[in-house]
């Protein structure tokens, strides 16, 4: 490579950073993620978010006005073939404290789960448990998941049409016993824009052959169906995440979260009265970031919805 094509390669990195930086950053004081004196468990898988969220972590660590300490837990689950030797290699060289955890889980879901049926659930709940108790161990404050604006947005649609509910992945969330609070950093982040980072970075990526890979799984569906409507209509992913952060209970159907029996005259709704009023589109374009022609001040460029 050319000395001219690697400094294009730097500045490109150095912009997409500054860009997941941001947007960590925005979460983490959005909803107090993180908090002084924290221990934050980065459970890392071997996949691009993982690593990447390990990497944004540690460099606003250094950073940060407040002082927190993490920690990168892996799960061996003993999958036919899992390099085991890659992630405690990685993370020896660039010097994080990090906890490898060995669990057979693979046997345990080839045994329950017949040949052919999605493995994903079952495998999820045993990770879970094992990841609690080693929180637990290891007193962590904290635990942090890799999950991303993407994986926000297929969770609200698999719920949708497969769950009947009106759900999704929150930024934070209590664990069930009231014992763990699971943050997820990256949930202002595209996932196009940790692909490349994670590329532009050479992680040593791991896929996942148990459960993440297997045909045919709803998710891979609504994921190819946001895709597609991404291509097709630039502008609408960033309005959906947006309609996530801008619920009207009021303007549902859901009685336990709107008391709409009780719903009297002297109870007046801020412009709720649209009954007889025709489907507002937007008049205004959507402001939606342009990765590849972005000057370095940042500019936006203007797209119509469709």
């Amino acid at each position: 490579m050319s000395h001219s094509a690697q400094a294009k390669a730097q500045y490109s990195l150095n912009k997409l950073h500054k860009k997941l930086r941001r947007g960590v950053g925005q979460a983490i004081a959005d909803f107090n993620m993180i908090e002084a004196g924290d221990k934050v468990m980065v459970c890392l898988s071997g996949g691009k978010d993982s690593y990447t969220l390990l990497d944004i972590l540690l460099n606003l660590q250094l950073s940060a006005p407040i002082d927190f300490s993490i920690v990168a837990v892996n799960l061996d689950q003993k999958q036919p073939g899992f390099p085991a030797e890659v992630l405690p290699g990685y993370l020896s060289q660039i010097g994080v404290d990090f906890k490898i955890v060995t669990e057979d889980t693979y046997a345990i879901v080839k045994e329950k789960i017949p040949e052919g049926k999605t493995t994903c659930s079952l495998c999820s709940r045993l990770r879970r448990g094992i990841l609690y108790r080693t929180a637990k161990e290891l007193g962590a404050t904290k635990i942090a998941l890799g999950h991303h604006r993407d994986d926000m947005l297929e969770t609200l649609f698999l719920n949708m049409f497969y769950g009947g509910k009106m759900k999704s992945m929150p930024p934070k969330l209590l664990s069930d016993n009231g014992e763990h609070m699971v943050i997820r950093p990256l949930a202002y982040c595209r996932e196009k824009d940790i692909a490349r980072y994670a590329e532009a970075k050479a992680f040593p990526i791991i896929p996942c052959n148990l459960c993440g890979s297997q045909d045919g799984l709803q998710r891979q569906v609504v994921k190819e169906m946001l895709q597609d409507w991404d291509k097709r209509f630039p502008g609408r992913i960033e309005t959906m995440f947006q309609a996530l952060q801008n619920v009207v209970p009021s303007h549902l159907a859901d009685a336990n979260l709107f008391d709409f029996k009780q719903l009297s005259k002297a109870d007046a709704i801020y412009a709720g009265d649209t009954a007889f009023d025709p489907i507002a589109l937007p008049t205004l374009p959507l402001m939606v970031e342009d990765d590849e022609t972005t000057t370095a001040s940042g500019s936006l460029q203007i797209v119509q919805l469709s």
